[in-house]
């Protein structure tokens, strides 16, 4: 019995232009962007072993090529405290890229490579996206499979999901997305960049094995992050409110004499900074921003991404059994606080959770007199 079996040719994709205008097939798509994707593969330290001898670690993500002349996007936490950083083209140039800059905060990272007449991607506008919306991801899933594309439809737009405590804003997609495949660009049908990969999210949002729920970080959330990194090597303008503060609990409440269990506590108010020059104390209570309710300092966290420094807000306090207002003028992170993470200790630390005993030593002296009760 012989078996009939029709062979056709692979029919050669046209490479269209991107124009923002004319929507591409899929094949058009990553033909015409393929070549601005790159591989990234980093090496790292990890400690010693039992003979005191550093151990080697290797990983692998994706990013895409912004500029002709080698900036390259891709997420913090893939380059994150990495030694040595490759990146690949799909022509297979291989090339040593140095770390410019990133913030933790927001998952973005900035490369560099050495190199000139590189395709650089159309940024496109995440804001247009809509649920049903067609979208495709470009990468390097498992950190073998390179230059893999998977597509599928936005599942959700402005998807709050919560990562290790630190919250962010996602397009949420039913496209595959994998492990190696964080960094890499998410494309609308234009064959735009609306968002930036990040399969760590995918898996961490739920504990359990899950399909069709990928993430990715809107563009129009980080793109001008990404151009102060590339300009300053890190962002400028990031929201700075002077304070150390924690999740308000009821054990607080009952031991403070409290009639308010939620907010932010704060534990001490730096002095010159945003807070102390509006007027806050040790010991108010933050409730409200503008007229987003304050519940935890995960809350905070979440409502200080919508402003920048030099931005005005009017925060809600409770104060000596009472409610009032007040108008803080953001100050920028210090530069001497700026780190790789770009993170702000004295604004993360929550000391409800991880004892802060030294604070509530200093609280309970300035409300009882040093007394427990």
């Amino acid at each position: 019995t012989s078996i009939n079996v029709l062979s056709l040719p692979a029919t050669e994709v046209a490479i269209k232009t991107v124009d923002g205008k004319t929507e591409m097939t899929d094949a058009e798509v990553y033909a015409a962007n393929v070549n601005s994707v790159v591989s990234i593969n980093t090496t790292a330290t990890a400690g010693t072993n039992f003979f005191g001898q550093p151990v080697q670690t290797a990983s692998a993500g994706s990013g895409f090529v912004l500029t002709a002349d080698g900036y390259i996007v891709t997420n913090y936490h893939v380059v994150e405290d990495a030694d040595t950083v490759t990146v690949t083209m799909y022509n297979g140039d291989e090339y040593d890229a140095k770390y410019v800059g990133g913030d933790e905060d927001y998952d973005i990272a900035v490369i560099k490579v050495e190199a000139q007449d590189l395709q650089p991607v159309t940024v496109g506008d995440s804001d247009t996206l809509n649920v049903g919306d067609h979208v495709l991801a470009v990468g390097n899933p498992l950190g073998e499979l390179t230059f893999s594309m998977s597509g599928g439809m936005v599942s959700s737009v402005n998807r709050a999901i919560n990562v290790s405590g630190t919250p962010f804003n996602m397009i949420q997609t039913d496209a595959s997305i994998n492990p190696g495949n964080s960094g890499g660009p998410l494309f609308n049908s234009y064959g735009e960049v609306v968002g930036i990969v990040s399969a760590k999210y995918s898996s961490a949002s739920n504990e359990e094995s899950v399909e069709g729920l990928g993430f990715a970080i809107p563009i129009n959330d980080v793109i001008a992050m990404i151009q102060d990194i590339m300009t300053n090597g890190y962002v400028t303008n990031k929201p700075y409110l002077g304070i150390t503060g924690g999740s308000m609990t009821e054990q607080m409440a009952a031991q403070f004499r409290y009639d308010i269990d939620s907010g932010v506590f704060v534990y001490s108010v730096e002095e010159g900074g945003a807070a102390d020059k509006a007027g806050f104390k040790m010991g108010d209570v933050i409730i409200k921003v503008g007229d987003t309710d304050i519940t935890s300092m995960e809350d905070l966290n979440v409502v200080k991404k919508q402003y920048s420094a030099g931005d005005t807000a009017t925060f809600t306090i409770y104060r000596d059994g009472q409610e009032m207002t007040m108008e803080v003028t953001w100050d920028a992170v210090p530069v001497q606080d700026q780190t790789d993470t770009g993170a702000q200790v004295q604004e993360n630390a929550d000391n409800s959770q991880n004892g802060g005993m030294d604070s509530y030593d200093d609280l309970f002296n300035y409300f009882f007199g040093g007394r427990y009760n």
